[in-house]
């Protein structure tokens, strides 16, 4: 009975180290023409756009399926709070606009010219109460002018010497104009209302969703009438540029490839549609293959991811779809890329 189950343990992982050494040398393959083959699935990547404020969905404009290009309108939100406080932000730097051009111009002529004639006429009003009093001081020896006289003479001297003043620094001020400061702190005023302009028309704007790049809808998370925020994404979109195959090169065919070499991709979908392409991308780091397989012998057997990019995929490529990837060993060196003739270049 022992003899039996050492037996079938030793059957089972012969199976199992069999089964991941022909795994791991089906998914990569040189044939005998010096053309390297791997076997590997499309890679698309996806991003979850979201609105940056919070409101009601107003409208989605677009559903599963849709190709959309960059900047290109995918929903909207109520904006009805938005307006109105960039309204507001507007009328308030409109009036402190008003207010600092008005202190950079100064006086107007006519204030000036009003205020010198209020000084003029304060200053010969000055100068009558000055002759008043001093003749009251000689009037009064002569017993003509009383004690009370003087006092009245003195006190409407001093109120018209304060008055001609008075009038005289209120004139000199609109001469000068307004001080620096006052225009420096209605500049700042200015400037940051200014800002706040900006931050309402930013936060109006975010009002719309728009495509960050070129892709397809996958999903459409929301519906007019649901509340957004920014961790609410609207939709799911597979970006379709760039698009690239994902393979693994074992770590002992690492000599025989290079970036930038061109490559022919084919799947089972479309039999007789070979896309062209060329290897965009290998990883600087080594992972093990098949990774369900923890035997001795298959723990040296590293492999680095590769990527292959495709042109002119004519949207036949979906994601997780398997592809085969037939690399020329013996290809001259050419500059990597897509043609004009490729409608979608990564």
């Amino acid at each position: 009975m022992i003899a039996r189950r050492r037996l079938g343990a030793v059957v089972v992982i012969a199976a199992v180290v069999i089964g991941g050494v022909l795994l791991y040398r089906h998914l990569h393959v040189t044939a005998d023409d010096g053309t390297m083959v791997f076997y590997g699935d499309v890679d698309i990547r996806e991003v979850q756009p979201a609105f940056n404020d919070s409101g009601a969905v107003t409208a989605m404009q677009v559903v599963e399926g849709t190709t959309i290009k960059k900047g290109q309108l995918l929903a909207t939100l109520d904006d009805t709070r938005y307006a109105a406080r960039l309204a507001q932000a507007k009328a308030q730097a409109r009036s402190l606009k008003a207010t600092l051009t008005k202190l950079l111009h100064g006086s107007r002529p006519e204030e000036v010219v009003q205020a010198r004639a209020t000084m003029t006429a304060l200053r010969a009003i000055y100068e009558k109460n000055k002759i008043v009093y001093a003749r009251t001081l000689r009037l009064m020896p002569q017993g003509i002018a009383s004690a009370e006289d003087r006092d009245n003479a003195r006190a409407q001297l001093d109120s018209s010497r304060n008055d001609f003043e008075a009038a005289r620094q209120a004139y000199i001020l609109a001469v000068k104009g307004p001080r620096v400061e006052d225009i420096d702190a209605a500049r700042t005023a200015y400037q940051a209302a200014v800002a706040n302009v900006a931050l309402a028309e930013r936060e109006y704007a975010d009002t719309r969703l728009y495509a960050p790049a070129d892709g397809v809808v996958e999903n459409r998370i929301l519906e007019p009438g649901d509340m957004a925020s920014p961790a609410a994404p609207v939709y799911t979109i597979a970006l379709t540029q760039p698009l690239w195959i994902r393979a693994y090169v074992p770590e002992n065919d690492l000599g025989k490839i290079h970036l930038g070499m061109a490559a022919t991709v084919t799947t089972d979908s479309y039999p007789g549609h070979v896309y062209r392409g060329w290897l965009g991308y290998l990883s600087p780091t080594s992972e093990f293959t098949p990774k369900t397989v923890e035997t001795p012998e298959l723990r040296t057997a590293l492999v680095y991811q590769l990527r292959v990019y495709v042109c002119n995929t004519r949207d036949e490529l979906r994601l997780g779809m398997p592809a085969t990837v037939h690399v020329d060993l013996n290809q001259a060196p050419t500059a990597p890329g897509c043609g004009p003739a490729d409608a979608s270049r990564p």
